[in-house]
């Protein structure tokens, strides 16, 4: 299998980030790591392993990037307001700095993003935030309001990264022109203590007239990279 690591300082979070670009083609996938993980625990969680059948038969390319929530959602040592800003400028480092190295490895017009537990939050809001790079999205265990990380604070950037704030009133023929052509899959299971938030975000993409699918699974602790692993191969 095809490895490479990737290292360069951004510019817009001031530090040097980390990556990993598993295979050589096929459908690219932008991977979240979960809270706290790092841009390696994919590939050792053995989730990159267990899809080795595909990448080396050029079915996918995975991207595995670094987060920045210990700096943003979860830093308790700075204001609110800085805790939001950390994460609009992740979303900055990703679109403007990550996407533009997938878009030079790989002209599949098809990409997607994918994520489990906070990373399934991720996924989700990036590729409803921006659907005409990601054409689909699977998040698995994902929550998709982070607002109490922020202890009542609230104000536009909030809004704009929390898709249970911004999807009911979005009305823009140009989002939906690209939703309707995208496939987005929530993957969750009837012990998740996320199972509540899929549901939620399933009634509103359902109300908006998104297209979608809603997967509850019966499976003995859900939330769990065993499970994960299941649903990658039921949906990826």
């Amino acid at each position: 299998m095809i490895r490479e690591y990737h290292k360069w300082f951004s510019s817009r979070l001031g530090r040097e980030m980390e990556l990993l670009v598993f295979g050589h083609g096929g459908l690219p996938v932008l991977v979240f790591p979960t809270s706290g993980g790092r841009f390696f625990e994919f590939e050792d969680r053995g989730l990159v392993g267990s899809l080795a059948g595909k990448i080396d038969a050029g079915q996918l390319q995975l991207y595995c990037v670094d987060a920045v929530d210990m700096e943003s959602w979860y830093n308790r040592a700075v204001p609110p307001r800085w805790r939001i800003a950390r994460q609009v400028q992740y979303e900055s480092y990703v679109m403007e700095e990550v996407v533009p190295l997938m878009l030079a490895k790989n002209p599949n017009p098809k990409r997607m993003t994918l994520g489990c537990s906070f990373g399934g939050y991720h996924a989700m809001n990036f590729a409803l935030r921006h659907p005409d790079r990601f054409t689909g999205a699977l998040s698995m265990s994902g929550a998709f309001d982070m607002t109490s990380f922020l202890h009542g604070y609230h104000d536009e950037d909030v809004y704009f990264q929390t898709p249970t704030q911004y999807l009911p009133n979005l009305n823009d023929g140009w989002y939906f022109d690209h939703f309707r052509q995208n496939q987005y899959v929530l993957a969750t299971g009837w012990d998740d203590q996320c199972l509540g938030a899929n549901q939620h975000l399933d009634g509103i993409l359902a109300s908006k007239g998104i297209p979608h699918q809603l997967y509850i699974w019966d499976a003995w602790n859900s939330h769990d990279w065993p499970t994960w692993e299941r649903m990658l191969h039921a949906y990826l």
